[in-house]
């Protein structure tokens, strides 16, 4: 199976060793996204900000791939802290609707560098 690149167009770009995104057959595998501008710099901000920037670079990929949030089948989640849990769920809410996708989420497992990640795999429905 032949797979496609998406890193380009209004695609956060990284100076690590990954893509942004992988169209393999009829998904789009989104690796994990943080709080980064367009050239991979991260972006310190509180966990409100940092989950936000996160979210809309996810849908940034996804629409460069031709889709939208709304066909996400998996989410997974990764926060810093427990305490952020209750806005955590609540920013969520603003970026996936009924009947929400797959989800994971993680607490605990990021250091100190982010307070926020996350990936996601696409239905593209071709």
């Amino acid at each position: 199976m032949k797979t496609k690149h998406v890193v380009t167009g209004p695609v956060p770009q990284s100076h690590l060793p990954f893509s942004p995104g992988i169209v393999s057959g009829e998904y789009l595998f989104v690796s994990g996204q943080a709080s980064v501008d367009d050239q991979g710099q991260i972006i310190d901000d509180t966990f409100e900000g940092e989950c936000r920037r996160s979210f809309d670079n996810l849908k940034r990929i996804a629409e460069a791939a031709g889709a939208t949030l709304n066909d996400a089948v998996q989410v997974r989640n990764y926060l810093g802290r427990q305490q952020d849990l209750a806005s955590f769920n609540a920013i969520y809410r603003e970026y996936f609707r009924e009947p929400f996708p797959a989800r994971t989420t993680l607490i605990g497992c990021l250091g100190d560098l982010l307070k926020f990640e996350v990936d996601a795999v696409i239905h593209l429905g071709k």
